[in-house]
């Protein structure tokens, strides 16, 4: 939120100037190497905590027997526990009727840990959850294996190390597509193949230059193989990419990248190719949480901000990064490419000097964003277009390097419990009702999955009194 003067109460813009016409955008990868966020963001109320405000949408919904239930007899429940669900039942009434969110996001399925449980299990804890699209940053056969004849899509990766190799070898690449592409289909649906991740972060100015030859070569080969109607070609990047996202309609890349995203544009348009953005509120809050609006950055209600060049209004962080990529891209001559969130999410736990993570900012920030993608929410600029949104991450991974935060993205600890509940509001068009629902999933015991419902109750009744203020 923001502090507004009378005087001042229609030009927000002018009001908050830290790093003027300059990036605020930030995102996970490399995040130590990063300047910090520059650019006007909604200030803060005074007073306001760095926690959950009173419009909880963070509630575990616990209502529904067949949908929470289902592996117990009504019989062996305690009737205390059946006057509770009776209690959940109603405080959800207040949510809004969505459509469930869990066929609708994707979730980045990383690896960079020692505990993992097996893939088999993890085809079947995202069945049970009715995930349908995964993305990984390999191309593992083992994953590819477990979930054939699931219907589940998936995006593999080509590492960094690998693109000037195949940059200069259209035979290595075809080689990569057929042993790492095309024994798995049609029964594991590959739909898309990353070349590189976040290669204009870093300083090699020869895996840059690598990056769109590597990418063409992938993009022939998958083509030669006959598999061009099955897979597209596309690359993740950093929001760092912009030099300028604030206000979102003077989006801009980076001058000296301009050399390299100008013809990998011209690829993504002439492939039509989506270009694929990691992108992390959260490091914003982080670097500056005396000046960033929390509910701003976790799509809670605040008073927003306008852009002064397209009257649109922002309620959130997320969106106007993602418009700032539409206007960069307009500003070199594309408006025919379309934007995917590759990577975004909230940490459960931070160092002392990590502002916000915490486990109520996780659930706040996964929970509110898959609410409005069950709503088919698009951005402002492009309100007709919903989100595409893959959520990191799957699982904690204990042996990422970096802060405490980098090892606490997951949704799910590697044994399978849940880190924290979300509600992405109710519906049935897909055939689910209710929400994200961890608690059903397969992986989990009876026992554990009654423990974490008790859980759950508990901290419902102590929150039930603040519903009455929720808003969307």
């Amino acid at each position: 939120m923001m502090i507004i003067s009378p005087m001042r109460e229609r030009d927000p813009w002018k009001q908050i100037k830290p790093w003027e016409r300059t990036s605020y955008a930030v995102t996970r990868r490399a995040e130590h190497r990063r300047r910090p966020p520059r650019g006007p963001i909604p200030r803060r109320e005074e007073g306001e905590g760095r926690c959950i405000n009173s419009n909880v949408t963070t509630l575990p919904d616990i209502g529904g027997e067949k949908q929470k239930y289902r592996t117990e007899k009504k019989s062996e429940r305690p009737r205390e526990e059946e006057e509770r669900e009776g209690e959940a039942q109603s405080a959800n009434g207040a949510l809004l009727d969505v459509v469930s969110a869990a066929q609708k996001f994707g979730i980045n399925y990383g690896q960079i840990a020692n505990n993992l449980p097996d893939p088999t299990q993890v085809a079947g804890l995202l069945q049970s959850l009715n995930v349908n699209k995964v993305k990984l940053y390999d191309a593992d056969p083992k994953v590819l294996m477990a979930f054939a004849n699931t219907g589940v899509e998936f995006i593999i990766a080509i590492g960094n190390e690998n693109l000037q190799s195949m940059a200069g070898n259209p035979g290595a690449a075809r080689q990569w597509v057929t042993q790492h592409v095309q024994p798995f289909l049609p029964a594991t649906r590959i739909t898309c193949i990353t070349v590189g991740n976040e290669v204009f972060s870093g300083n090699d100015t020869g895996m840059m230059a690598s990056l769109l030859p590597a990418m063409k070569a992938i993009y022939a080969a998958v083509g030669d193989l006959g598999l061009g109607g099955q897979v597209t070609v596309s690359s993740a990047h950093s929001v760092n990419v912009l030099a300028t996202s604030f206000p979102p309609s003077s989006g801009a890349f980076r001058e000296d990248l301009a050399q390299y995203i100008q013809p990998l544009l011209d690829f993504h348009g002439q492939t039509n190719s989506p270009f694929l953005i990691n992108a992390y509120p959260f490091f914003a809050y982080k670097a500056s949480p005396g000046s960033v609006s929390l509910p701003y950055v976790l799509f809670e209600p605040n008073p927003g901000v306008r852009d002064p060049n397209t009257n649109l209004s922002y309620d959130n962080m997320l969106y106007a990064q993602i418009d700032a990529v539409y206007a960069a891209m307009k500003a070199m001559g594309h408006t025919d490419i379309g934007v995917r969130i590759s990577e975004t999410g909230w940490p459960s736990k931070g160092d002392e000097d990590e502002a916000g993570a915490t486990v109520e900012n996780a659930a706040a920030y996964n929970g509110n964003l898959m609410q409005r993608i069950a709503m088919n929410q698009g951005t402002p600029l492009k309100p007709n277009v919903p989100i595409d949104v893959f959520v990191f991450a799957l699982f904690n991974e204990d042996m990422k390097p970096g802060p405490t935060s980098e090892r606490n993205y997951g949704l799910f600890y590697p044994n399978g419990s849940p880190v924290y509940a979300i509600n992405t509001g109710a519906g049935g068009v897909s055939g689910r009702t209710g929400p994200f629902d961890p608690y059903s999933a397969q992986m989990f015991s009876s026992a554990s999955r009654l423990a974490v419902r008790t859980a759950s109750l508990t901290l419902l009744l102590l929150v039930l009194p603040l519903l009455s203020s929720f808003s969307c």
